[in-house]
C-alpha cells in the first residue's frame, strides 16, 4: 500500500507559525513584566479593618478581620487578638490598642470574629481540644497560614492574645499548634483543657467556679495530649487575672501557673517578684528578664474585666514586638547529652548523662528522645519516663530538678528491643535540641 500524504491544507506551515511566536513572544513577555504579584493582588487595604473571606479551611464558619498597617516591616509578626463571649472580631478592634501598636511596631493583626450564638469561643469541645481536630482553632490557624503566604511573613514570631473567652482560646491555640505560636497573653482565662465537656455545652461551671484542681503535671500533661508525640520548642505565656473574678474565678490563674511552668518545664519556683503597677503582683517564671517562659500578673481586688489600656504594651514587650526591648532571657536549655547502652539478646540498659551547658539553672527539665524502631522501657532511674516506646519525654525526679550551669545529672533506663539495640539520636530539654556526643 503506498504511503499516506498529509492532505495540503493540513500540513503544518512552519515558517508562519514561528514567525507568529516570534511576534507574541515581546507582548507575551511585557505582559507578565507588567502583572501585579498573585500575593500582592490579594492583600488588603491598609490602615483599616477588612474583613478577609475564602482564607482556608474554616470548620465552625469563624469570620476573619485584618488589620495592615501602612508600613509593614520585613517579614512582619502576626498578632491574633481574640475576642470576649458576646464580642466580635471589629469590637476587639476598636475596644484594644493593638492596631495602634500595629501602626507604630509595623505588624500586622488578625481579629477572629465568632459567628454562633452565644458569640463565645469554642474551648471546650473534644474537637477543639486537639490539634486539628476541627472547630475555631482550625479556622484560626487557617488565618495565620494566609496572612503567612500572603505577607510573606515570619512563621516564628506569630502571637496570640485574648481577653476571657479570647484568653480560653489563648491558652487552645497554644497547646494545639505549639509549633505555629511563639507566645501568648491570656487575660481573665483558664488552663488548656480546663473547660472540656462531652456533652455539647459550651459552658463548664466547676471550671469557671475554679473548683477544678490538679497537680502540675497532670496539667501539662493535658496540653501534651493535645499533639501527641511533639518535642519541639514551646510558647511562652503571660497571664493576667484580678482576684475578685467573679465569673472565671481567681483560683483558675494558679491552676494556669502550674499549668504553663510545667510545660516549659521551669518549675513553680519564681525566679522573680515584682509590683509594676500599684495593686499589681507580677511574677516570672524560669528567667528574671521581660521575656521569661511564664510570666503572671494578678490584679488585687479586680473583677472580670481587668483588661484596660495600656496592659497591650506589656504584651508587646513579653512578645518582644515593641521594637526596642531586651534580648530574650537565657533559657534554660542549653545541653549536651552523652547517651551509651550495654545490650543484649532482646534487652538494653541505656545511660544518659545531661549537663546544662547555658548560663542560666535548669529549674525543673523534660528530656525528649525517640526510641529506635522495636524498643520498649520496662523500667528507669533518675526520671519518670512517658510514654515506653516512640517519644518519649524524660521528666525529672523530686530530687534532681535543678541543673546549675556547667552541672550533670546522668539518668538511664532498661528496654526491650528487637534487634536494634542503639541509643537514641536526637534529645530536646524542655524543647530545645541539645548537642549529642
Amino acid at each position: 500500500m503506498p504511503a499516506l500524504t498529509p492532505h495540503p491544507a493540513r500540513r503544518p506551515r512552519r515558517p508562519a507559525l514561528i514567525a507568529l511566536l516570534a511576534a507574541l513572544l515581546p507582548l507575551l513577555a511585557t505582559l507578565l513584566a507588567t502583572a501585579p504579584p498573585t500575593a500582592a493582588r490579594a492583600q488588603a487595604p491598609t490602615a483599616q479593618l477588612t474583613e478577609i473571606t475564602g482564607f482556608g479551611s474554616n470548620p465552625s464558619n469563624l469570620q476573619m478581620y485584618l488589620y495592615v498597617p501602612d508600613t509593614v516591616t520585613e517579614h512582619p509578626a502576626v498578632l491574633v487578638a481574640v475576642h470576649y463571649c458576646t464580642g466580635s472580631g471589629p469590637a476587639m478592634h476598636s475596644g484594644t490598642e493593638y492596631a495602634s501598636l500595629a501602626d507604630r511596631y509595623g505588624f500586622i493583626v488578625v481579629y477572629p470574629s465568632v459567628t454562633r450564638a452565644s458569640k463565645c469561643f469554642d474551648v471546650s469541645s473534644p474537637q477543639a481540644l486537639r490539634r486539628d481536630g476541627g472547630s475555631d482553632p482550625v479556622g484560626i490557624r487557617s488565618m495565620v497560614d494566609w496572612v503567612t503566604r500572603t505577607y510573606d511573613a515570619d512563621p516564628d514570631r506569630v502571637f496570640a492574645t485574648g481577653i476571657s473567652s479570647g484568653a480560653m482560646m489563648t491558652n487552645v491555640l497554644l497547646g494545639v499548634y505549639p509549633d505555629v505560636f511563639a507566645a501568648g497573653a491570656a487575660f481573665a482565662g483558664v488552663p488548656f483543657g480546663c473547660f472540656a465537656t462531652t456533652d455539647g455545652s459550651e459552658w463548664n461551671s466547676a471550671c469557671a467556679n475554679g473548683t477544678v484542681t490538679r497537680t502540675p503535671q497532670q496539667w501539662g500533661d493535658l496540653v501534651r495530649a493535645a499533639y501527641p508525640g511533639y518535642t519541639g520548642p514551646r510558647p511562652r505565656m503571660q497571664l493576667w487575672h484580678g482576684t475578685e473574678d467573679d465569673v472565671l474565678r481567681y483560683p483558675n490563674f494558679g491552676e494556669e501557673i502550674d499549668q504553663w511552668t510545667d510545660v516549659l518545664g521551669v518549675g513553680r519556683t519564681s525566679a522573680a517578684t515584682d509590683s509594676p503597677a500599684a495593686g499589681w503582683t507580677r511574677t516570672r517564671y524560669g528567667g528574671t528578664g521581660d521575656r521569661a517562659p511564664v510570666e503572671a500578673i494578678s490584679l488585687q481586688g479586680v473583677g472580670h474585666n481587668l483588661y484596660t489600656w495600656g496592659m497591650a504594651d506589656r504584651v508587646l514587650t513579653f512578645f518582644g514586638l515593641d521594637g526596642d526591648g531586651p534580648a530574650p532571657q537565657p533559657q534554660p536549655g542549653g545541653c549536651r547529652v552523652t547517651a551509651t547502652t550495654n545490650a543484649w539478646n532482646t534487652g538494653l540498659t541505656a545511660s544518659l548523662t545531661l549537663t546544662n551547658t547555658g548560663t542560666a539553672p535548669v529549674q525543673g527539665w523534660r528530656l525528649g528522645f525517640t526510641l529506635p524502631s522495636g524498643q520498649t522501657i520496662t523500667g528507669g532511674w533518675g526520671a519518670t519516663y512517658a510514654p515506653a516506646s516512640g517519644a518519649v519525654t524524660a521528666s525529672n525526679a523530686s530530687y534532681n530538678g535543678t541543673i546549675a550551669p556547667g552541672a550533670s545529672v546522668s539518668v538511664g533506663y532498661q528496654a526491650n528491643h528487637g534487634g536494634n539495640s542503639a541509643a537514641p539520636a536526637a534529645f530536646t530539654l524542655n524543647g530545645t535540641a541539645c548537642a549529642v556526643r
